[in-house]
């Protein structure tokens, strides 16, 4: 699914959405509004008009329903989602970033609590969870760009479930984010052949 209508991506620019896309399309599951609605806080009545409004732009699907047919489940329109502005003035795309960004915030600091709650109850125990975080300065051409951006997601989906019904032992759901972005900030005059370093890289990783 690759969203390129400005208006698609304005109509994305909402973090609830933005929630929903995650969930649908990293677990390839069905969901209710109403499952969907306690993950982001909404009432289920609000989640659905959220949803109506991502059917619309053929984001979302209906999914055969199991069970208590009552309620409608919901699942990805495909496989993977991605969204490109083509270059567009108006930049929609930012918007929908910096919401992505706010939810990988709110997952942290979720986190976060969630570990000094159970240190503060007794549990020392130092679980295999670890949260990284990865920074890094690169010079690429156009065609590197578009090789690295393709073996990241070649990368990424060796990890995903071929049955998301079926969970390996021991695995632990985690959130991850890519993110490739020009930084214009440097001098002009600025060349690959000149500038230092030719690439910087910070990474922080903190066990449970």
């Amino acid at each position: 699914m690759e969203i390129t209508d400005p208006k698609a991506i304005r109509a994305l620019a909402h973090a609830a959405r933005l929630e929903v896309i995650s969930e649908l399309y990293s677990t390839q599951a069905s969901r209710t509004a109403t499952e969907l609605a306690a993950q982001t806080g909404l009432t289920p009545s609000a989640m659905s008009y959220h949803l109506r409004a991502l059917q619309k732009w053929g984001i979302v699907v209906p999914a055969a329903t199991a069970g208590d047919a009552r309620e409608r489940r919901w699942k990805a329109a495909g496989t993977d989602f991605t969204i490109h502005s083509l270059g567009g003035v108006t930049g929609p795309e930012i918007a929908v970033l910096d919401l992505e960004l706010d939810a990988y915030r709110r997952r942290a600091l979720a986190y976060a609590k969630a570990r000094n709650e159970r240190r503060e109850a007794g549990d020392t125990a130092e679980g295999p969870s670890s949260v990284v975080l990865a920074s890094n300065l690169l010079y690429l051409t156009p065609d590197q760009r578009a090789e690295l951006t393709r073996r990241v997601f070649d990368l990424l989906r060796d990890y995903e479930l071929e049955d998301p019904d079926h969970v390996p032992e021991g695995a632990e759901r985690m959130a991850t984010m890519w993110s490739m972005i020009p930084d214009d900030r440097g001098p002009a005059s600025e060349t690959a052949s000149t500038a230092a370093p030719a690439r910087t890289s910070t990474q922080v990783s903190a066990k449970a």
